[in-house]
């Protein structure tokens, strides 16, 4: 599919920031937003903020879709078949990030609207409408593959080198193959040279070269090149190499075989990607497997994880499998841990902070191996610890808000007038909210508060106070006894009034810090979702910040 992508420019918060991110917690169900049949824009938001936003700029021009309504968790949301339907009837579609959204690459992949734009709220690239989808754009370089041979046997060695043409200092390669030009291009891992070693797989296939900028944008590819395999008729096993010398013909052939290409395009999540590439296996549906047996397949893998993340794998065989015996270890240099509670061909488990690796063996009745995954990674990226909660900024959802109304006379020039007002009237409240911040906090000798999730660095950062976290980055993963005793040493060191949780997640954690120093628990709001409360009273996003601000007062003062 073919679109439009849009990024608002960022300014918020300075470089040396160190924020936290948030580690996926779960899915839930699509929720529909206002219906409004005679609005000139169609438009779905991922979540609470983005909508809040884009209705405050848009007003009655938009018909507005909320996607994740309350109680669903937006960072590990999976968009329905309605979902997917309404975004490929859409002119527009909103999300915060990537690193907050991380179900939107698969849903990028799934839509098939050439005429959507899609506007990442706030992460922080420049605005752009060009169809960054698009790789063979007119300013990308053109790359040649050299090394080719005529054909190749199963088991071969292929040895492949990218030039571009234009002099450049840029060296970011990524490599990637594909069955057929019907296929997906896979990327294929820990390859970010321009020299590529490759063991030949059972078929023929095509491989191309990508060289990638700074700004993580294509600068120059490769026309797709075939890779033709002829093992002569003969039962080569994977693996096994062979020695061979190509006469005159293979030289025919590796001639035809150069000039044979493939219109093409990636797909959309290519450029933005290619950063998770360096530390992670093949993203796509089916996982990485070293070894396995032949026919078999393990459906569920993602290409990264982060920590407090759910690892759900299945296998896919004809075998006939009595039991599944399931393995893990840390990585290749320790011993594999049997798993004695799982024991069908589905494997859940719960991701920590590292990478790991996985192996499922299936049994027959009298216990004979007869299917075995190989190893299969596990990657744990958690962005850098970046803290995706940049809408609880007052000052950055300014330029959030900008670029909403930028993309809204994009895709609707005669409403400009209209989005140009109603953004400049939501500024000012924002602007407000600011002040109203900055007030409250001027002065205040202690600055410390207590969370018992790390949501709030960006009003830390922006409102000079100092965060600190009981649980760390993620939500499911309970902090450990020695953790929860540093946090009461601190409370009772810094006279902590208060252990905050936030607005809709479970209390226990701050419970129980609070209860072994003595301390009272409060809400903030993280705004994921509007709380039933504030919407009975028809209170919303401004509303909750200001309640916010009440709250921070009982440790702030």
């Amino acid at each position: 599919m073919k679109h439009k992508r849009l990024a608002s420019a960022m300014i918020g918060l300075t470089a040396a920031t160190t924020l936290f991110a948030c580690a996926p917690q779960g899915s839930g169900q699509n929720s529909d937003a206002d219906t409004n049949e005679e609005a000139e824009v169609s438009i779905v938001t991922s979540f609470y903020p983005m909508y809040e936003f884009t209705k405050q700029v848009a007003g009655d021009r938009a018909d507005i879709r909320l996607m994740v309504g309350g109680g669903d968790d937006a960072h590990h949301y999976e968009p329905s078949a309605q979902d997917v339907a309404a975004v490929n009837e859409a002119d527009l579609f909103v999300y915060s990030s990537d690193s907050m959204e991380s179900w939107t690459e698969s849903l990028f992949d799934t839509i098939d609207n050439d005429d959507l734009m899609i506007l990442s709220a706030s992460d922080g690239a420049v605005l752009d409408t060009e169809d960054q989808n698009s790789k063979g754009t007119e300013e990308s370089g053109n790359v040649t593959i050299e090394g080719a041979s005529g054909h190749y046997h199963t088991g071969d060695s292929i040895e492949l080198t990218a030039t571009v043409e234009e002099e450049t200092t840029l060296d970011h390669w990524h490599w990637y193959t594909r069955e057929d030009e019907n296929a997906e291009w896979e990327t294929i891992s820990d390859e970010f040279g321009s020299e590529l070693t490759y063991e030949v797989p059972g078929e023929s296939f095509e491989v191309q070269a990508v060289l990638f900028g700074d700004d993580h944008d294509v600068f120059a590819e490769s026309e797709p090149l075939m890779i033709e395999v002829d093992n002569h008729g003969e039962d080569h096993s994977e693996g096994e190499a062979h020695d061979h010398e190509h006469g005159e013909e293979d030289a025919d052939d590796h001639e035809h075989n150069e000039g044979e290409v493939h219109d093409h395009e990636h797909g959309e999540d290519d450029a933005d990607d290619h950063e998770h590439n360096e530390s992670e296996a093949h993203d796509h549906e089916h996982g990485e497997v070293s070894g396995g047996s032949e026919g078999l397949e393990v459906a569920g893998l993602a290409g990264h994880y982060h920590t407090g993340d759910a690892v759900t794998l299945k296998v896919e065989t004809q075998e006939d499998i009595a039991e599944w015996q399931w393995s893990t270890r840390q990585d290749e240099s320790a011993e594999w841990a049997v798993d004695a509670t799982q024991t069908t061909e589905a494997f859940d488990a719960t991701v920590e902070s590292e990478n790991f690796e996985i192996q499922g063996v299936g049994l027959d009745d009298e216990g004979n191996e007869v299917a075995n995954t190989g190893t299969i990674s596990v990657m744990v990226d958690n962005h850098e610890n970046e803290d995706p909660h940049s809408w609880l900024d007052p000052v950055f959802v300014q330029e959030q808000v900008n670029g909403i109304r930028d993309a809204l006379i994009e895709i609707d020039p005669e409403g400009e007038s209209v989005y140009t007002e109603n953004a400049a009237s939501f500024n000012s409240e924002l602007q407000a909210l600011d002040q109203e911040f900055q007030e409250a906090f001027e002065g205040a000798e202690n600055r410390v508060f207590v969370v018992q999730h790390q949501a709030f660095g960006y009003i830390a950062e922006r409102y000079d106070l100092e965060q600190v976290a009981i649980g760390g980055l993620s939500t499911e993963v309970e902090p450990s006894p020695a953790r929860i005793a540093e946090i009461g040493d601190l409370v009772q060191e810094n006279n902590v009034p208060v252990i905050y949780y936030q607005q809709g997640a479970k209390s226990s954690i701050a419970q129980t810090v609070a209860t072994e120093t003595g301390t009272e628990t409060a809400v903030l709001h993280d705004l994921e979702s509007l709380s039933e409360e504030l919407q009975s009273e028809d209170l919303g996003y401004i509303d909750a910040m200001r309640e916010n601000i009440e709250s921070l007062k009982l440790s702030i003062n």
